[in-house]
């Protein structure tokens, strides 16, 4: 970092990502700061700048550095800021510590976690410590990244394990991998490590058979309802399987269940059909049904439900993180 660049971070005054010390024997109440900044969006602390945002400096002695670092080695879990020195007048310096956003929130510092509101750094609630622990404990032991015990690569559908990495290729979503293998193909996408299947993969290419045995929540519950309540039945299915074939069923249902209006244009011969709603439109909710939901729910499934005046796709499992849809 320059003196230029110092001048022109100073010139905007605190924020939420930035803050001024006027020396390092601020340190205690840096290293709060910078614990906040881990839990939320990053910044900069600046030691030997006034809180009037002049960028003073201040002299380094031998120790300096140490003291700063050692208040740093107090943030956990450990965190890493760079440290920079810049110049500033005669003999004196500017030291910048540039903070990234934490990714294994909360931090704490001296058993205390802490958060920037504006350009100050308050305690953090424990309502509040407890949702980001949450959150990470959900990121690091979600239900789908554990090993699916018992589950070998041989029971799982090569052919759609291949077909789905094709398709992604053609779509620029992934590079090709230069091998049609499936147990490298899963593990370019995650689902196989250090030997180990996921359960992940058994949900999205798993032998449909052996999970309606042991994954009863790969299950897809469809109904045609009579009128606009949930009395009478015209039709009532239940599908297991692996995330694909379950769109493929449901799928499957809406055009054996939905009306298709039928016309002509002048200057075509062919019919042109016309689903109730449009096919681009229900494949997207029912896919987002299968990905987003909660495999965890052992009794949990996505349901498609069609009354005379609508359609409903449901998936078990609430808002996470205390989200609401609001």
């Amino acid at each position: 970092m320059t003196p230029e660049q110092i001048t022109a971070l100073t010139a905007a005054g605190e924020s939420e990502t930035l803050e001024f010390k006027a020396s390092t024997g601020q340190r205690r109440e840096a290293a709060r700061t910078m614990c906040a900044m881990l839990n939320t969006r990053g910044g900069y602390v600046l030691f030997g700048v006034t809180p009037e945002g002049k960028a003073a400096g201040q002299e380094i002695g031998r120790r300096t550095l140490e003291d700063v670092s050692a208040e740093i080695q107090q943030i956990d879990p450990p965190a890493f800021p760079m440290v920079e020195r810049v110049p500033a007048a005669e003999n004196r310096e500017v030291i910048a510590v540039r903070v990234s956003p934490g990714t294994v929130r909360p931090y704490v510092y001296r058993g205390a976690a802490y958060r920037r509101v504006g350009s100050t750094t308050l305690a953090m609630s424990s309502d509040e410590y407890n949702r980001m622990l949450f959150e990470r404990m959900h990121n690091e032991q979600r239900w789908e990244t554990q090993p699916a015990a018992g589950w070998k690569v041989e029971d799982l559908d090569a052919a759609e394990i291949r077909r789905t990495i094709t398709e992604a290729v053609q779509r620029s979503r992934l590079q090709d991998p230069g091998t049609p293998e499936p147990v490298e193909l899963l593990r370019g996408l995650g689902l196989y490590r250090d030997g180990v299947l996921l359960r992940a993969a058994v949900v999205l290419f798993g032998n449909s058979n052996r999970i309606e045995l042991e994954m009863t929540q790969c299950k897809l519950k469809a109904a045609r309802f009579r009128g606009v309540g949930r009395t009478e039945f015209l039709d009532n299915r239940q599908f297991y399987g692996n995330a694909f074939k379950l769109l493929a069923d449901a799928e499957r249902f809406l055009r054996d269940t939905l009306p298709i209006a039928g016309r002509f244009e002048a200057d075509r011969i062919e019919r042109i059909d016309e689903p109730l709603y449009p096919p681009s439109a229900t494949r997207e909710a029912l896919a987002n049904a299968l990905c987003h939901r909660d495999y965890s729910i052992g009794g949990g499934s996505v349901g498609v439900a069609v009354y005379d005046d609508r359609l409903e796709v449901t998936s078990s499992g609430a808002l996470p993180f205390g989200l609401t849809p609001e």
